[in-house]
């Protein structure tokens, strides 16, 4: 079946970094556009990054835009979301998904069929 584990959340301060992985199976992972997404305690899951399926493009929701970088390797069956200058506002959980469907950019969260369980990003202030 498919996996899709997200790694590499934790807890950071303000201003710092962090890398996450996040490790595909049981899929043709170079056939797929990867999003990742993040939600925060009582708030809707919103899009982050998306990057489609041979890496040639890729989208950033507003809030991602110039601190946040996607990146896959199809090699490694992974996409990467590199994440700089954190700001409290960025603690949520971070999901991949997978989707194969073409539109491009695929936004909406109802069209992604998988996701991982997830993985905690906490900025201190």
């Amino acid at each position: 079946q498919v996996q899709l584990v997200e790694s590499g959340g934790g807890l950071v301060q303000a201003g710092g970094s962090l890398r996450l992985s996040c490790a595909a199976s049981g899929l043709t992972f170079s056939l797929y556009t990867m999003g990742w997404f993040r939600q925060a305690p009582g708030k809707e899951r919103n899009i982050i990054a998306l990057i489609n399926y041979n890496g040639a493009l890729t989208y950033y929701g507003d809030s991602a835009k110039g601190r946040f970088t996607v990146s896959r390797d199809n090699a490694k069956n992974t996409v990467y979301l590199q994440m700089n200058s954190l700001e409290p506002e960025d603690t949520a959980a971070y999901y991949c998904a997978a989707t194969i469907r073409r539109s491009w950019p695929e936004r909406s969260r109802d069209e992604y069929p998988y996701w991982g369980q997830g993985t905690q990003v906490t900025v201190s202030s």
